[in-house]
């Protein structure tokens, strides 16, 4: 203490002065882009998913998910064209049976010539040919016990029945005309199935983005809404423990090596260092899914004035991209294709 006492008021500057200053960094408008040049925000980078329903003449509002909707085939093309004249450039598709659907054990529906999706990408291809079009690939929603796969009769997942199953619906979506393939399920293997299959089917020419760190999250809720999705007991021996970065890591790696063209990371904010993972242990593009409780924590904190819209929502995005994403799903995609247009000027 009698040492520091001896520092004279100069030498307390100069050592002040001596330590690293960051403020010179970015003080200004031009030099705090320059510092988040690789987080910047493009229209291309965001994917927008769409709830398509059996019922083809539907444009009902998602209760659970404002601003987001229940389409049916004969209204896809009106709702989504002013969006790709923003500059909407991918939509990712999950099916939406209607109540009076037969479900059964194996998921029968799923791949059905006349369901939703694949009435969807053949509209979405005729109608938006320069649209890029993901079919997600489950079972969950067709199913009669709401697992994304196949049980046994003891209410045990067969890994096996259920790969062979969600290979067949893959091969249906790519045959129907989709470009990308998104298999959710979390099965063992299906990633490689999935690759060998299409390659036999000379449809190499159809991407796969595999759901690989999707982790058994309560963030999902409003989205089980959304889908219809009758689930008896849990997903928590298939979807990764959210304590284990261990087990991502390996589902990365393996999913990497089993042939998947993007890698995807899911839910999004509670998960950035995972996607921080990946980054560093595979070399495809890393893709974040911000799930649906995200987007209703945003919304309705919002809503209640608890924070601006557009600024948390741009943060979120953009933390994202800091954490290593290159694309990101996201609700909130119609809402950006506005926002990235009109950018406030520092």
């Amino acid at each position: 203490s009698s040492s520091l006492s001896l520092i004279s008021a100069p030498s307390r500057r100069y050592r002040l002065i001596s330590t690293l200053h960051l403020h010179s960094s970015y003080n200004h408008p031009l030099l705090r882009q320059w510092q988040s040049q690789r987080c910047l925000l493009e229209k291309s980078q965001f994917i927008f998913p769409l709830f398509i329903t059996e019922e083809k003449d539907v444009l009902h509002p998602i209760s659970a998910l404002p601003d987001n909707y229940h389409i049916g085939v004969n209204r896809l093309v009106e709702y989504l064209k002013p969006l790709v004249a923003k500059g909407l450039r991918s939509v990712l598709l999950f099916g939406v049976p209607a109540e009076h659907t037969c479900k059964d054990g194996k998921g029968t529906s799923a791949d059905d010539a006349s369901g939703p999706v694949i009435q969807a990408v053949q509209v979405l291809r005729k109608s938006f040919p320069q649209l890029y079009v993901i079919c997600d690939v489950c079972l969950c929603a067709y199913t009669s016990h709401g697992h994304c796969g196949i049980m046994n009769h003891e209410m045990r997942l067969d890994n096996d029945a259920s790969v062979e199953r969600l290979t067949q619906v893959a091969l249906s979506y790519a045959q129907a005309g989709c470009h990308m393939v998104a298999p959710s399920d979390m099965m063992d293997g299906r990633i490689g199935s999935m690759k060998q299959a299409l390659l036999a089917q000379k449809r190499d020419d159809v991407a796969l983005m595999s759901y690989a760190a999707k982790f058994a999250s309560v963030f999902y809720g409003p989205f089980r809404s959304a889908c219809s999705t009758s689930l008896k007991g849990n997903r928590k021996d298939y979807q990764l423990p959210p304590a284990s970065e261990g087990l991502a890591k390996q589902a990365l790696i393996r999913d990497s090596n089993e042939g998947a063209d993007v890698i995807m990371v899911k839910p999004g904010m509670p998960y950035l260092d995972i996607v921080r993972l990946a980054r560093e242990v595979v070399s495809q593009p890393i893709s974040v899914y911000q799930v649906s409780g995200e987007y209703a924590m945003i919304y309705h904190a919002a809503a209640n004035g608890g924070l601006d819209l557009q600024q948390a929502v741009l943060e979120s995005m953009i933390c994202m991209r800091r954490a290593g994403a290159d694309m990101i799903i996201t609700y909130f995609t119609p809402k950006l294709l506005d926002w990235l247009d009109h950018l406030p000027s520092e």
